[in-house]
């Protein structure tokens, strides 16, 4: 795992250190007690069985965790734990069935209320918007070609034909021909080495053509024809798309398409040095609203009766496109893999962000969940994140709902 150095330009951007490895870390994670552990939040209060979350005006309906399948012990069990430091810093974690609101609690000073930064969660909202804007009209279709949206970055360095025909579907499925790695700090197109510069876009565009030694599998010999690298520059062009194709700035291409329709009303953008909101990382918004997301994409795009992405998109963009390991693939900017609990494998795809941050769908289970995290100096960050699905939300499900 390569770690973030903090550099002029990184400072409003540590949020866009991926996630370590290219795919999230194994299930077992070597966890260590918080020394003190957390004495905020509903660690401050009384220890009860959860109930139903506290009503709102944002379109969340709530209902008692039991009416909906979960063991309230079970879930109480989860809160002893995070608050005890087993699972390090988790600060808040909601979960939703069938979709309601069945649980919800943060565990630290800020609450419900704050726009939480979970780093590359962004890349996968996203993809969201580009669905929106395909479907809008407003870009043809995956299949474009994305130099075309930038004559005036003209001439790219290490100029190849092969370049112009990299499209927003190579860019969506993190396998463009870009030498492009934030894995690997030798990569010229490691985030890294994007923050040092003003043009974030141009510094995608300008990357060499990587190449396939034998000992790496060229998108001829893998699965899906596409090979897999981890790359945050992919994902700042995406967002010069949408903006240059929609003639309005990322911000309000999202206010008026995604966030406002859903009732989101807090959203803090990063901003890149010229200017453009970063869409590789550090989009902050409030748990609740990460959990809508989520929601909305279990419902096939739907929220409160309202579609906002094509049923679709929302199949098209969580099937998977290109192959990382074993146990893991990638949608457009979704991961998609299982979680084992009591024996069984259950399917997901979620939103992933570095220090185990997880906005996370199980369709099976019409099971929905966000776990926000700080463990941004864990090594097994994400398997932290994991073992706390695993162990604990899965396993708090009945068995005869």
């Amino acid at each position: 795992m390569y770690s973030c150095h903090t550099t002029i330009l990184a400072v409003a951007l540590l949020s866009l250190c991926a996630a370590a490895s290219a795919a999230p870390p194994p299930d077992q994670p070597n966890i260590r007690k918080s020394e003190p552990g957390f004495k905020t939040g509903v660690c401050e209060g009384e220890e009860k069985a959860p109930a139903a979350p506290g009503a709102s005006d944002d379109g969340w309906r709530t209902a008692d965790p039991s009416a909906r399948g979960f063991k309230p012990e079970g879930l109480l069990a989860m809160q002893k734990a995070v608050c005890a430091g087993d699972f390090r810093k988790i600060t808040s974690v909601l979960v939703a069935r069938e979709g309601f609101l069945v649980y919800e609690a943060y565990f630290d000073e800020v609450g419900s209320d704050a726009a939480r930064n979970t780093r590359s969660v962004t890349k996968t909202v996203t993809s969201i918007l580009f669905g929106i804007a395909v479907d809008k009209g407003i870009v043809k279709g995956v299949d474009t070609a994305v130099a075309g949206y930038f004559p005036d970055k003209k001439p790219f360095d290490n100029p190849d034909p092969r370049k112009e025909r990299i499209t927003a579907e190579d860019l969506l499925t993190m396998s463009s021909l870009l030498e492009c790695d934030d894995g690997n700090s030798f990569s010229r197109g490691n985030e890294e080495r994007m923050y040092l510069i003003e043009d974030y876009v141009k510094f995608a565009l300008d990357l060499p053509i990587r190449g396939f030694p034998a000992w790496a599998t060229s998108p001829e010999d893998a699965p899906y024809g596409r090979s897999f690298s981890y790359c945050t520059a992919g994902v700042v062009v995406l967002g010069g798309v949408l903006a240059r194709a929609s003639k309005l700035s990322v911000e309000e291409f999202a206010r008026k398409n995604l966030f406002e329709p859903m009732g989101i009303t807090k959203a803090e953008w990063q901003i890149t040095p010229t200017g453009l909101a970063m869409t590789g990382g550090g989009l902050g918004l409030r748990s609740r609203d990460y959990l809508k997301l989520a929601q909305m994409y279990a419902d096939g795009g739907i929220w409160n009766g309202k579609r906002i992405v094509p049923e679709k998109w929302v199949a098209e963009s969580t099937r998977p496109h290109v192959k990382i390991d074993d146990s893991t693939e990638y949608g457009y900017l979704w991961w998609i893999r299982k979680f084992e609990s009591g024996g069984k494998a259950q399917q997901a795809y979620l939103m992933s962000g570095a220090g185990g941050n997880a906005v996370v769908v199980f369709p099976e289970l019409k099971l929905t969940a966000v776990i926000t995290s700080e463990n941004f100096r864990e090594p097994d960050a994400h398997a932290i994140t994991a073992k706390l699905i695993t162990a604990h939300i899965l396993a708090s499900l009945t068995n005869d709902h």
